[in-house]
C-alpha cells in the first residue's frame, strides 16, 4: 500500500513539471478555493448578499434589544419580589414575636390560675375538714349524751323505788314553783 501512494506521488510530481496533475499543497489549494467562491459570490450574489445580511444584522439587533428589554424587566420583577420576600420575612418574624409574648402570657395566667385552683382547693379541703370535724364532734357529743342518759336511766332504775320517785316528782314540782 505504501508503494502505491509512492508511485501515485511521482507521477503526480512529474506530472505537475509538465505542466497538468494533481496539486497536494493543501495551504495553496484551499486558500486558491476560497479566493474564487468569494469573487463568484461578490460577482453574483453582491446586492442580495448584503441584503440579505442587513436584515440579518437588524433581525440580530432587534433580538439583542428585546433581550436586553426582558433582561430589564426581569430585573425589576426580580427586586419587587425580593421587596415582598423581605416584607413577608419581616412579618414572619413580627407574628413569630408576638405568638411568643402571646404563648408567655398565656402561660403566666395559666400558672396565675393553676395557683388560685389550688389555694381554692385547699381552703375547700380545710372547710370540709373542719365541717366534717364539727359533724364527728357532734355526732360524738349527742352519742355520750344519748349513753350517759341510758346509764343515768338504768341507775335510776335500779335504785329508784317508788316512795323515792314520789319524793323526786314532789321535789321536782315544788322547785318549779308548784304546791
Amino acid at each position: 500500500m505504501m508503494g502505491s501512494l509512492f508511485i501515485l506521488a511521482t507521477e503526480a510530481h512529474e506530472a505537475a513539471e509538465s505542466g497538468f496533475g494533481l496539486n497536494f499543497d493543501i495551504l495553496n489549494t484551499n486558500l486558491l478555493n476560497l479566493a474564487i467562491l468569494v469573487g463568484v459570490l461578490v460577482y453574483f450574489g453582491g446586492n442580495s448578499l448584503g441584503k440579505l445580511l442587513s436584515e440579518r444584522r437588524e433581525k440580530i439587533a432587534q433580538e439583542i434589544q428585546e433581550a436586553e428589554t426582558r433582561a430589564a424587566t426581569a430585573a425589576k420583577a426580580l427586586a419587587t419580589e425580593q421587596e415582598k420576600l423581605a416584607q413577608a420575612k419581616a412579618e414572619a418574624a413580627r407574628i413569630v414575636a408576638s405568638a411568643a409574648e402571646r404563648a408567655e402570657a398565656a402561660k403566666q395566667a395559666i400558672a396565675a390560675q393553676a395557683e388560685k385552683d389550688i389555694e381554692r382547693l385547699k381552703e375547700t379541703a380545710a372547710s370540709d375538714l373542719t365541717t366534717e370535724q364539727e359533724k364527728v364532734i357532734a355526732q360524738l357529743r349527742q352519742r355520750i349524751a344519748t349513753l350517759a342518759l341510758e346509764r343515768v336511766e338504768a341507775q335510776l332504775k335500779s335504785t329508784l323505788d317508788d316512795s323515792a320517785q314520789q319524793q323526786l316528782i314532789n321535789k321536782t314540782i315544788a322547785s318549779l314553783g308548784g304546791s
